[in-house]
């Protein structure tokens, strides 16, 4: 059995309003929304994503040019688009002569 509720007709004008707002609000917001969730690489990953070996990386986080997050009790993890934003922080190319 389903459940109708009545809604007065000016009511229901106004809320079709307030919907038709959000939706075209909703396509001018920018596609970033919209992108993959940030996934999370282990330290061996994400040493090998970066071209270092997994204690450089270490050491990187220690002395916080990157920040980590923690896995469980003993093994850190990384975002990859804070590995982005590291490799184009500290690895740029060399200027041109």
């Amino acid at each position: 059995m389903q459940t109708v509720v009545l809604i007065p007709e000016p009511e229901w004008r106004q809320i079709l309003g307030r919907l038709e707002k959000l939706e075209s609000a909703d396509q001018l917001r920018p596609a970033a929304s919209a992108t993959e969730p940030d996934e999370v690489l282990p330290m061996r990953q994400a040493a090998a994503y970066l071209g270092m070996k997994p204690d450089g990386l270490r050491k990187a986080r220690r002395a916080s040019r990157i920040r980590g997050v923690r896995i469980n009790e003993k093994e850190w993890g990384f975002y990859r688009s804070e590995l982005k934003r590291y490799q184009h922080r500290y690895n740029r190319p060399p200027a041109p002569d």
